[in-house]
Order: C-alpha cells, then structure tokens, then sequence
C-alpha cells in the first residue's frame, strides 16, 4: 500500500491546492475544497506529518539574486559502495551552488542542479567536484533556458502548467 492509496478525494484537492498556491490561508482552502476549517487545519497537518506535503516555500527567480548560470552536473563514482555513496552525498549537502542531488542509475551515480553567478564560478565549482574522493566523471550540461516546469499531476485532475523561467 502506497501512500496514496490512502489519500482521499478531499487530501488530493487540498493536496492541489496547496501546490498551486502555498500561502492560501486555511479558511479559504477550507471553503475550496469544501469542508470546516477545523477539519481543514488536521487534515494539513497530518499530510505535513506523513510527509507527503514536505514543504511550503517561495519559488525564487535565481537570475534576481545574482545567480546567472545554472548547469546540470552528471557524476560518476569509481565505487558504488556505501561508504562512497554517502561521503559524497555528505559533501554535496554542504555546497550551497548544489540546489538539488539525485541519486541515479545509468551511466551516472548522481545528477546534480546547480547555480552559479558566473561560468568562472560554476568552473570552480566542477574542479571542487573532481577533486572530491571516489569522483570518476563528471559531464556538466548548461541550462540554456526552461521550457516547461509544472506541478505534480493529482489523480483524476488534468495536470496544470506552473511558472516558466
């Protein structure tokens, strides 16, 4: 059984909701999907509790912030093994330009997203990563620009297009 398999209509349109806008006070999620506010309040709660609403925040425009290049960065370890796993994901977690690590199958241990405010920087930034212990290969794929970046669909609702960059 899936977590899903324990959502019902009313999670999944609160669930919608909350992904379309996140600072939507409870009352009127309450009134959008159609119950009391006190029931809307637990019902939040206890999908924040399971987990599956992990987190509500603010989607920043990274060029607003300095940050003018973006790159994808493939990793390959030379061992797969536990301790390598995890000492590198240790050392990602530290790097601030890392936005998001993925553990992967393939060709590649890792798919990285990261941030730059220069090509200067995001070149220092993959000599860190090479010298890292266990690192292989690494194969950077510049952002050139988004073309689509959506919400998750919600079974049984048509999935909804969310901001471009």
């Amino acid at each position: 059984m899936t977590a899903r398999d324990d959502l019902d209509a009313i999670d999944l349109r609160i669930v919608s909701e909350l992904q379309r806008d996140g600072r939507l006070p409870h009352n009127e999620l309450a009134s959008r999907v159609g119950i009391s506010h006190p029931n809307c309040l637990r019902r939040v709660r206890a999908l924040r509790s399971r987990g599956i609403i992990r987190t509500i925040r603010a989607t920043v425009d990274e060029r607003s912030l300095g940050y003018e290049v973006a790159s994808f960065v493939a990793i390959q370890l030379s061992s797969q093994n536990q301790a390598a796993l995890a000492a590198f994901e240790g050392a990602i977690a530290a790097l601030p330009l890392v936005q998001q690590c993925w553990r992967i199958s393939g060709d590649a241990d890792f798919l990285l997203r990261c941030v730059a405010a220069s090509v200067e920087e995001m070149s220092r930034q993959l000599r860190l990563f090479a010298a890292m212990p266990d690192v292989r290969t690494i194969r950077s794929y510049p952002v050139l620009g988004v073309s689509k970046d959506a919400l998750l669909p919600i079974p049984g609702e048509p999935a909804i297009a969310g901001p471009s960059g």
